[in-house]
């Protein structure tokens, strides 16, 4: 005589799958991407050529083995918030007597700021080589943006009373940023040469 064979109960495997599928994904965590905050400009048409003056172009190289010339001077990345701030602020010259080392203002009418308020016109050009590192490029990337924020910082504080961070007004806000606005220009990476 055969022996008869017990079945073994499955109606609470799919239960029991279920509440292990939830438990990992409650329980495991997800690396989440860190990038770089940008507003980008819309896409100029082909036909639109922009024409800036040498004097109102600041131009930040890194090469391949991370090592940064600011117009043809080789700077360590600690020096970059510095020379940017000056070169943005220009507050040192008055209009008529601005050297040719340092961009030119054009007046703008700023709403909270007045009708004729000077505005910089200098642009920050970046460019990278192909084999830069990426630590480096975020690197220059903070300099760059601490440079301007601490512009808008000051300004903000000077005119208003309140730091720009604490602004909690949209039009003084933007009045800000028209003042120092975030003028950079990034070119695509290419081979810059040097070690």
């Amino acid at each position: 005589m055969s022996k008869k064979i017990t079945e073994i109960s499955a109606g609470s495997m799919a239960d029991i799958a279920f509440l292990l599928l939830i438990f990992f994904l409650v329980t495991t965590t997800m690396d989440v991407d860190v990038g770089i905050t940008r507003i980008l400009p819309p896409p100029l048409q082909d036909s639109i050529k922009i024409i800036v003056e040498r004097r109102n172009l600041m131009n930040i190289w890194i090469n391949k083995s991370d090592r940064i010339q600011v117009n043809e001077n080789e700077v360590q990345v600690e020096d970059i918030r510095q020379l940017v701030a000056e070169f943005l602020a220009n507050d040192d010259f008055r209009i008529e007597e601005t050297p040719p080392s340092m961009p030119e203002k054009k007046p703008k009418a700023i709403p909270l700021l007045g009708q004729q308020v000077y505005v910089s016109k200098g642009i920050i050009s970046l460019k990278n080589d192909r084999g830069t590192s990426y630590e480096m490029y975020v690197r220059v990337q903070n300099e760059l943006a601490a440079a301007i924020n601490k512009l808008r910082e000051d300004f903000s504080e000077k005119q208003f009373g309140i730091r720009y961070s604490q602004l909690s007004d949209e039009a003084k806000l933007k009045a800000v940023q028209k003042q120092f606005p975030m003028a950079i220009s990034e070119a695509e990476p290419a081979i810059i040469g040097g070690n």
